[in-house]
């Protein structure tokens, strides 16, 4: 232990610390200043930038017996209040820059020292130097954090009044505005409390937990040994398999009855078998964190190793083991069978083009690593606090596993750092629930670093895309076949609604009157899959876009061209693949934006080219569907209180896309009749113990279902407020005249239907989003690198509900695209083991000019007209970065990541 004398935030602070833990540590849990997050502790992510003697410094690599006596170190917490924010703040408020907000504090440290000492930069040299700090960002696709930086600058220079960085309403209507999201205050001022924030404010007495986990990825456990763990220092108890009050398993809610698994495949805690490295086989609970991790490392597992089949390729040999016996390694089928038989179609058509593509095992990467806790309530029942996004939907999963009947245990969203679809999939809540239990109702916390983030959650599961497509000499489609694999991991749950998105989405935006197409799920031992935005349609739209570039490189017809032709019409009666009729009829209007963009492109980028550099534009449409299968419901409530306020209670989990002003919106809208402003809306969500099951995070149908929802509850309270002259009710006037001020709006895609099993025809989803991508890029042909320098996109997501929140999901699923097309991956677990390894885009990796295009045209179905928009920039862009590829080089690129090395080997196979 060492004494260190510091001035922190302009206070003079004596410290007693350990000479070797780091400055993060000391801030976050010696001093509770947790606006310094901590997201990989390798200096990789920038989210515990913090200013020490003036400069911005990653906080996790500065060692506590570096400092001296004097230094002076800012954090979040000392740079603006609430009442007086730093024009960085607000500028970050104003930009939409804090979406899930986890790497904000990190982020406006940094920039608070690149302004004072550039105050006037450019664009470039933000970027530079975010690049140098390594501040990292997922969610925004980096250019509206640029837009703060620049605009925060010449506030500070006085060319730019401090209260213009911040939308103010005209009049009282915020839809379709940039009115600022609710949370957005605390998430820039380092007040948000994420789950790890909790987890330090806890009582003294809680226990912290360590997992014990394998290190290979299919094994028999013949034994587990913590004799020597249980007497470890501050160690209270080893917790394993034994000790699981329940059935110890998670219900994968089998979605479809042709599904050859019983969904009860995936341990809590592991008992007969290991299934994937990572899996945990007990939980350490110890005083402190650092007793529990030492501990779990002294448990002995006794694994006899079985054969690892680390893809379907290795599942579906013949000599392949069942990972799960009883149930086929290929446990589920889905067809699409649409108009006549394919076959003699293929043999007679002019032009047959045939693709077989490979999209990977995208990582999410989340900075924020996943946490959570468990306590009993003063109802009596277990509760866990954790990033679910389907609060209602995992308390089904887990309550029969655990040990609790449903009413007796309670499940609340943290502020959430990031999920982009993993945590639709419970991941700790099973083991926090468990372990309390296992602790007589002890409160109990779990936090997973990097490491353990990064291996130990669902993957986006990669598909083997087989695609045929048939054309007539004019370039009419006649037809499309497939065969395709879905590599799922070792856990079945939602594999099968999964695939079932290839029936869905493979060949979507044309008009294809015939198909025959099979997809099916198969178990591995690699990484268990989960959902990542856009769910399928990456997987679907790899094989027929990049299908549609080769039919129309056979064609000697551009790729561009051979799509206008094929595109939904409604004088042809277009159906999707699944024969149903789409709401809008969009797409004519779309292309027409999109053409003199890409042409421009084309033949600009034509004449850039060099011996060493070649320049290419892309193209490539994504279409996605808004909602679970069918009649998807939801639910919420709104309550008039004696104060003339309004409340709203929903379910609608907030990743980051922005659920809190997406409920302030949908519910404003309607209340503004009764002249009800923005400020006078108080919004309770997400807590299984006080919000309706409004359903999950999902498939952006949240905005569709829950939005309507909240319209609907929001209608019922207006409609009871309303005299028949006109004017509104009072809320001492309701109860006076006896009329109830608590309403419950209920919305349900009626005219949905289920896809049908043996020929996947219906009619799943009430909206659709429909988006363009255009991306130019630059190909080193000596290096293999690729990088996109410009990107344009035509959108068409309904009306937009938020302006800010609706270009902040495109830039960050723009960004999210490059990365799964040309970086990122989870297949090594040798290498892709942090951000940097897996391939995250950095702020050099994204293009500064990033031009959208909005089209609004109004659903039917959509609450104000809406439709979803998160999975939109995340469905296509990834073809069309290869499309762009070719266009450069002539070099053919069917496999993701394309990165240098699979770039260079495809230069030479031209």
């Amino acid at each position: 232990m060492i004494k260190k004398s510091l001035i922190i935030n302009g206070l003079p602070r004596t410290l007693l610390v350990n000479p070797e833990e780091n400055l993060a540590k000391v801030l976050r849990e010696q001093l509770l200043l947790t606006g310094c997050k901590v997201g990989c502790q390798i200096g990789q992510c920038g989210t515990c930038t913090v200013i020490v003697d003036g400069k911005a410094v990653r906080s996790c690599l500065v060692k506590m017996k570096k400092l001296e006596d004097g230094t002076k170190i800012e954090t979040i917490e000392g740079v603006g209040t609430p009442e007086n924010l730093h024009p960085l703040q607000l500028a970050w408020m104003g930009h939409g820059c804090a979406q899930c907000g986890y790497c904000s504090p990190g982020f406006i440290m940094s920039a608070k020292v690149l302004l004072e000492e550039n105050p006037d930069p450019t664009r470039e040299e933000v970027r530079a130097w975010f690049q140098k700090h390594r501040n990292l960002c997922r969610c925004t696709g980096y250019k509206p954090l640029v837009d703060a930086v620049m605009d925060a600058a010449k506030v500070l220079r006085g060319e730019m009044k401090k209260e213009d960085l911040i939308f103010t309403p005209v009049g009282n209507k915020i839809l379709g505005t940039s009115y600022v999201r609710p949370s957005a205050l605390q998430k820039v001022t380092g007040t948000w409390g994420y789950g790890a924030d909790m987890a330090l404010e806890m009582p003294a007495d809680t226990a912290r937990l360590a997992l014990v986990q394998a290190d290979i990825p299919h094994a028999v456990i013949k034994g587990v040994d913590f004799e020597e763990a249980g007497k470890m220092p501050g160690v209270i108890k080893v917790i394993t398999a034994k000790d699981v009050k329940g059935k110890n398993r998670i219900s994968g809610l089998i979605t479809f009855a042709t599904n050859k698994g019983d969904g009860w495949d995936r341990p809590i805690l592991c008992d007969e078998k290991i299934f994937q490295i990572g899996d945990a086989v007990a939980i350490v609970a110890a005083d402190t964190e650092e007793h529990a991790k030492e501990a779990a490392k002294a448990v002995k597992l006794d694994l006899e190793p079985l054969p690892a089949y680390m893809s379907a390729m290795e599942a579906m040999e013949e000599d392949a083991i069942e990972i799960h016996p009883g149930t086929p390694n290929v446990y589920f089928e889905t067809n699409c069978i649409k108009g006549e038989d394919t076959k003699p179609i293929m043999e007679s058509a002019p032009y047959v083009a045939e693709v077989h593509a490979y999209t990977s095992r995208q990582p999410h990467l989340h900075l924020e690593p996943d946490c959570g806790c468990a306590y009993i309530d003063e109802e009596g029942r277990l509760t866990v606090h954790s990033k679910s996004i389907g609060i209602h939907l995992h308390s089904a999963m887990i309550v029969a596993g655990i040990g609790v009947e449903p009413d007796k245990f309670r499940l609340i969203q943290n502020p959430s750092g990031g999920t982009f679809g993993y945590k639709f999939s419970p991941t700790m809540e099973a083991l926090l629930g468990v372990a309390c239990l296992a602790l007589d109702g002890r409160a109990c916390t779990l936090v997973y670093d990097q490491y353990q983030n990064i291996t130990y959650t669902g993957k986006r599961s990669p598909a083997f895309m087989n695609i045929k497509l048939a054309a007539d000499a004019e370039g009419r489609l006649l037809g499309m076949e497939g065969d395709n694999y879905v590599d799922h991991g070792p856990y079945s749950e939602f594999g099968d609604l999964l695939t079932m998105r290839l029936s869905q989405f493979t060949g979507a935006g044309y008009d294809i009157r015939n198909i025959r197409n099979k997809s099916q799920t198969v178990c591995t031992n690699h990484a268990w899959g989960s959902a990542f935005r856009g769910y399928g349609s990456p997987q679907s739209l790899m094989g027929s876009e990049l299908c549609m570039d080769i039919l129309a490189e056979k064609m000697g017809m551009d790729p561009f061209e051979l799509r206008y032709k094929n595109i939904y019409r409604k004088e042809w009666g277009s159906t999707t693949p699944t024969g149903q009729t789409p709401e809008v009829y969009n797409l004519e209007e779309m292309y027409e934006k999109a053409r003199p963009i890409y042409y421009e492109a084309k033949e600009r980028l034509a004449k850039m080219n060099t011996e060493k550099l070649k320049y290419g534009v892309g193209f490539a449409a994504g279409i996605y569907g808004c909602g679970l299968d069918g009649k998807d419901s939801s639910i919420a409530n709104v309550q008039l209180n004696p104060d003339g306020t309004v409340t709203v209670f929903n379910s609608w989990e907030d990743h980051g896309q922005g659920a809190d002003i997406g409920t302030l919106t949908m519910a404003h809208e309607t209340l503004r009749q009764a002249g009800i402003t923005p400020d006078k809306i108080q919004l309770v969500m997400n807590d299984t113990g006080r919000t309706p099951a409004s359903g999950p995070a999902g498939g952006s149908r949240s905005n569709v279902v829950t939005g309507n929802a909240t319209r609907v509850a929001a209608e019922m309270l207006v409609n009871a407020m309303r005299k028949t002259d006109g004017t509104y009710r009072t809320y001492e006037e309701m109860v006076a005249e006896n009329i109830p001020v608590f309403y419950e709006g209920t919305w349900v895609a009626s005219a949905c239907t289920d896809c049908d099993l043996e020929t996947a025809q219906g009619a799943p989803f009430s909206n659709y989003m429909y988006q363009l991508f255009i991306p130019e890029v630059e190909v080193n042909v000596e290096t293999g690198q690729v990088r996109v320098i410009r990107y344009s996109t035509i959108c068409d997501f309904g009306t937009i509900i938020n302006k800010t929140v609706v270009d902040g999901q495109v830039y960050g699923g723009l960004t999210q695209g490059i990365g799964l097309a040309l970086s990122e991956d989870f297949e090594d677990y040798s290498k892709h083991t942090t951000l940097a390894g897996c391939g995250i885009p950095y702020p050099k990796d994204v293009p500064d000019d990033i031009n959208i295009v909005y089209v609004e045209t109004k659903r039917p179905e959509g609450p104000y007209g809406a439709s979803g928009c998160g999975e939109g920039p995340l469905t296509a862009g990834h073809p069309a970065i290869l499309s762009a590829i070719y266009n450069a080089t002539g070099a053919r690129i069917t496999e993701l990541p394309a990165k240098p090395e699979k770039v260079k080997e495809a230069l030479l196979r031209r």
